[in-house]
């Protein structure tokens, strides 16, 4: 991937690790214009980072992608990056009812919804532009962490949603990449604690691993732990779910759906 003046849209750059890509893609000498749903968070991204572009959209909403897409499209012809790093995660007692199912489908609909919305807005000016895809998935894709448990399939169906969308758009000239980070220190993973194989990565670690992988035409991209996760996956399957169960269980919200 090329690294320098590109034109970038990132989702979800309020904070942790969206907005620190952001900042290094802006270093690199690129034009970067991050999204995300708090308006009040956005402005002080703005006021701190001034050359940084900021528009309040949120991708759970297809109705706001699609003005998102409009907007961009119009102002912005020469965007070639989407980054579609936007998401949450959420601690979920499986044994008990949900009081809100609407709300129970939550990281569903921005996880999951929201890269496939956004990839399909902008697909039209990212292969006129002959662009990239950056999906940010999860280590937590190939082992599941059982107190998240949907978060961690949200992460597993953007895994097999990025291998397909990679095939089909291989002649369109569109590069197809995915960033699969280990757990990071960042406001997501602010309850896991370390211990029990879990290692939580520096945000300033993860963005180095990450953009010497892009450097080097990575198109899968497994930081720090992320690698271990895959290969346990492969040939101890049963030690490192049980693993990560005993890491977070305690997590396990009680008597709450």
């Amino acid at each position: 991937m090329n690294l320098t003046g590109r034109t970038i849209l990132i989702t979800g750059c309020s904070a942790g690790l969206g907005l620190a890509f952001a900042l290094k893609f802006l270093e690199l000498g690129n034009e970067v214009i991050v999204t995300g749903r708090r308006q009040e968070v956005l402005d002080k991204v703005k006021a701190k980072h001034p050359k940084v572009h900021t528009i309040h959209s949120d991708v759970a909403d297809p109705a706001q992608i699609a003005a998102l897409a409009a907007r961009v499209k119009a102002e912005v012809p020469r965007l070639d990056v989407l980054m579609n790093n936007a998401g949450i995660m959420l601690y979920k007692n499986l044994k008990a009812p949900a009081a809100d199912l609407g709300g129970l489908t939550a990281e569903m609909n921005i996880n999951v919804g929201g890269v496939i919305g956004m990839t399909s807005a902008f697909i039209d000016i990212l292969t006129a532009n002959r662009g990239t895809v950056i999906n940010v998935s999860s280590a937590l894709a190939f082992v599941p962490l059982p107190a998240a448990p949907i978060y961690c399939a949200t992460k597993a169906a953007i895994h097999s949603y990025t291998q397909s969308l990679r095939f089909q758009l291989e002649e369109t000239g569109v590069e197809v990449i995915e960033l699969m980070p280990p757990a990071v220190k960042t406001d997501l993973a602010a309850d896991l604690a370390e211990g029990d194989g879990i290692t939580l990565m520096t945000t300033d670690e993860l963005v180095k691993q990450s953009f010497a992988s892009l450097k080097m035409g990575i198109l899968e991209i497994r930081p720090g732990q992320a690698k271990q996760l895959a290969f346990m996956r492969r040939f101890a399957p049963d030690f490192i779910n049980r693993q990560l169960w005993k890491a977070s269980k305690k997590l396990v919200p009680v008597g709450v759906g």
